[in-house]
């Protein structure tokens, strides 16, 4: 047997490695740093069995549980569906007058909305409905096709100009550059369209402007521009404006009209989901 060497301070064996006069002890590992590499091991080929994870040749250890993420997934789903039906099944078979008429369902479906909202709307018409640039502000009360709880419920149905049967279609004309009118009653128009919200800066063009408004606006617009939801004519007296209320805007507006689209939800949401949405839009404070 060879002779081992000691460590003279210590008593422990070295390794009979030396570098620099230093020479390295033999020193075990602390047994319960051995214990937990072990068990360490033990779980990971219990792991490897269990769950996938080698890679074969025409594919992947299954694992004996036959457990995939995605299954799981779906398995969670199921359950959350489950659970939701208690709701869903309510709402599917009432009106959204009825479901706003329940405490409970309301603010059920108001929670709900909250978040189909946030995934499908917010991005056009903002956080909590505060409205983008040329897309309208729902917190108001100032609504293109109405705010009762029925009319949004449409309007999240089929949408505004899209491609839909039932969607609401209906536009302003080009009234300059078809020529129905010319720049000079197109600039009175405008005057008198200021005019309704006290900010005409030509009351002589407004006063003519009146007439060409009766003519040709006061239809859809009504006679004092109070609007028409049936239509989707907005008011124009409130001093609320979709594509800005300066006078250039108003003139570009009537001269060749921006129109507003919004897809139909109808086929990418469930008509469950819809009226949530429709009932949590009307909750934002200027439904009707």
């Amino acid at each position: 047997m060879a002779n081992v060497e000691k460590d003279a301070i210590t008593g422990t064996e070295t390794t009979g490695h030396e570098w620099d006069g230093i020479k390295e002890l033999n020193t075990p590992l602390p047994k319960w740093w051995l214990y937990t590499f072990y068990a360490c091991i033990l779980f990971a080929i219990g792991y490897w069995i269990l769950y996938p994870s080698w890679p074969t040749l025409h594919g992947h250890w299954q694992g004996l549980l036959h457990y995939t993420s995605r299954g799981a997934f779906a398995q969670d789903q199921l359950k959350q569906k489950a659970e939701r039906s208690v709701w869903t099944d309510k709402i599917s078979s009432k009106t959204v007058d009825e479901i706003a008429a329940d405490p409970e369902l309301l603010n059920y479906s108001i929670a709900a909305g909250h978040s189909i909202f946030a995934n499908n709307c917010a991005p056009c018409h903002g956080t909590n409905g505060s409205g983008n640039k040329n897309f309208p502000i729902l917190a108001d009360d100032d609504w293109l096709w109405g705010g009762t709880l029925d009319a949004i419920y449409t309007t999240v149905q089929y949408g505004i100009r899209a491609k839909n049967d039932n969607t609401r279609s209906d536009s302003m004309p080009n009234f300059g550059t078809d020529e129905i009118l010319t720049p000079t009653e197109i600039n009175d128009a405008a005057e008198y369209v200021l005019s309704l919200s006290g900010k005409q800066t030509d009351p002589a063009a407004a006063k003519k402007g009146e007439t060409v408004f009766a003519d040709n606006c006061a239809a859809c617009h009504g006679d004092k521009g109070q609007g028409t939801h049936e239509l989707g004519a907005p008011r124009l007296s409130d001093g609320i404006w979709l594509y800005s209320g300066a006078k250039s805007a108003i003139v570009s507006q009537i001269t060749h009209p921006k129109l507003g689209v919004m897809p139909a939800w109808t086929g990418r949401l469930s008509n469950v989901e819809i009226k949530e949405a429709a009932v949590y839009v009307h909750s934002l404070g200027g439904g009707q």
